[in-house]
């Protein structure tokens, strides 16, 4: 059997290397919630291939729709509050915090145009995103209860 030089090798790394960078994030976001009115689960967000970051194309990715309520904030303001060490943290608390930090890095590290969506009222679907290196909406997703 012939062998021949594949054309989809560049695609094959670029697919390694997104499935690389969800499983860091996989592994990294394990056992952090993201704290508001309630505790919620911090998971992985692999999107689809994305001209910006945008509120219209986090709407677009999560099936929202366009008239949705939809809040853009800073990534390093959010993230200063969860990576932020307070002087009355035991152990336990210093360790999440430096957790989050680690999740910080990973995604300033390996995506750009970083910004966090707040989707919806109350009840909020909460995104920190930005683009990987092929170009797909790619970050972590939460739950937030703001009244």
């Amino acid at each position: 059997m012939r062998r021949g030089k594949r054309k989809s090798v560049k695609l094959n790394e670029n697919n390694h290397a997104v499935n690389n960078l969800a499983e860091q994030i996989k592994n990294l976001s394990q056992g952090l919630y993201y704290m508001s009115e309630t505790d919620a689960e911090i998971l992985p967000f692999i999107g689809k291939v994305a001209k910006s970051v945008s509120k219209e194309e986090i709407l677009r990715q999560t099936e929202n729709s366009p008239d949705t309520p939809v809040e853009e904030r800073d990534f390093a303001e959010i993230f200063d509050r969860l990576i932020s060490i307070q002087d009355w943290y035991g152990e336990e608390e210093t360790a999440t915090a430096g957790n989050f930090a680690a999740l910080r890095d990973l995604l300033e590290k390996n995506l750009k145009d970083l910004k966090v969506f707040k989707i919806g009222k109350i009840q909020l679907d909460v995104y920190f995103v930005g683009l990987d290196a092929v170009g797909n909406l790619t970050g972590i997703k939460t739950k937030a209860v703001e009244t």
